[in-house]
């Protein structure tokens, strides 16, 4: 007997231009109903290296429609302005109208590189994500931001462009490295503090060797942290501010200053969600010199992040190094650097302008040098 099918998850992002983010296995079938129509033609920005996993993809799209494709490189050196211009080139060559679209499949680098070229092709055009990692699923093809590098930063560059829908495939996640899931789970452990414990309840009872692409809870994890995300961009899509001490999509930052900070001293060589972790033990370190967050949730981030493999120290750069990449982080505000921070589990705030002694002092409680 063939099994019954589990029913797809679809959780709405309401707004200005409303979308859907579907949560299941199998899911390119859906693709033709989130591009629409009056779709002609379709552009799909994919990594060079996924060239044999997009072939299903690109074929189903041919029997639809007319397909272009459009390889761009792998991680982080797609993020280049050189390489959204070959793009920009390549779609003005082929007469790329405004009534066509592009589909990106990748990971988060090619989200919002994809993404980015998406906003800006004639002041937009229609755009579907597919993300290939659990990163991408969670984070970047969620919430329609896009941008690209430069040598000052990263992300510093880019355009709020909401996508006509999001097709998290966990079937694809079956031929994802273990060490790149294990890192997309630094994104889903941020959620749970910030604003869902039951996440942080999950990874702390399930072995991780038992987060597989197939695995219930993996799913759980993957529904809960994008509703996570799905609430705080409806609430606050272009991060002008949410209510009260909330910091709106801020929030979704946790952990990101420092994070990004050592992606950029570390030239983009450790993963996204390893540097995220680590950022979020920092932030709370930074937290407790604060006053706002108690010693045993700062235990928590280190317990919750190693459970899953994850890092919770670093010491390969020096904290002045580390300082001047956060000073180009987007939430200062001129010479101020401002944090999210937690007050209480799911309770952020933000934390402006601290000390540069206590910035200092949360880094070497994360074993970094002085």
């Amino acid at each position: 007997m063939t099994p019954r099918r589990v029913r797809d998850t679809v959780l709405r992002v309401e707004g200005e231009s409303p979308y859907d983010v579907v949560v299941g296995h199998d899911l390119s079938e859906r693709l033709p109903q989130m591009l629409g129509v009056s779709v002609q033609r379709v552009a799909v920005v994919f990594s060079d290296a996924l060239a044999e996993l997009v072939r299903p993809v690109l074929d189903s799209l041919a029997a639809a429609y007319d397909v272009m494709v459009l390889p761009i490189p792998d991680g982080e050196r797609a993020k280049k302005a050189a390489v959204a211009a070959s793009c920009w080139e390549a779609l003005g060559d082929a007469g790329f109208t405004r009534s066509d679209a592009i589909v990106t499949f990748g990971g988060g680098a090619t989200t919002d590189l994809g993404g980015f070229v998406a906003a800006t092709w004639l002041r937009g055009v229609r755009v579907v994500h597919v993300p290939t990692t659990l990163l991408a699923m969670v984070d970047a093809a969620v919430g329609g931001k896009t941008g690209i590098n430069t040598r000052s930063g990263k992300n510093l560059v880019g355009a709020f462009h909401e996508p006509a829908g999001v097709l998290c495939d966990l079937s694809l996640l079956r031929s994802l490295p273990r060490p790149e899931l294990v890192a997309g789970l630094g994104e889903v452990v941020k959620c749970g503090f910030i604003a869902d414990p039951v996440i942080l309840d999950l990874v702390e009872d399930h072995d991780v060797d038992t987060l597989t692409a197939d695995s219930p809870v993996l799913r759980e994890l993957v529904e809960r942290a994008v509703g996570v995300k799905v609430d705080v961009v409806t609430a606050d899509l272009r991060e002008t501010g949410g209510t009260g001490s909330h910091p709106g999509r801020e929030v979704l930052n946790y952990g990101h200053t420092m994070g990004h900070a050592i992606e950029r001293t570390e030239n983009y060589r450790i993963r996204h969600g390893e540097a995220v972790a680590i950022g979020c033990v920092y932030v709370a370190e930074l937290a407790a010199r604060a006053g706002t967050l108690a010693p045993d949730l700062v235990d928590r981030h280190r317990s919750a992040f190693a459970s899953v493999g994850l890092p919770t120290t670093y010491s390969k750069a020096a904290f002045d190094d580390l300082l001047r990449a956060m000073k180009v982080d987007k939430k200062s505000r001129g010479s101020q650097l401002r944090f999210v921070v937690l007050a209480d589990l799911a309770v952020p705030t933000v934390l402006a302008g601290p000390s540069v002694a206590d910035l200092r002092d949360a880094y070497a409680a994360i074993g970094g040098r002085r």
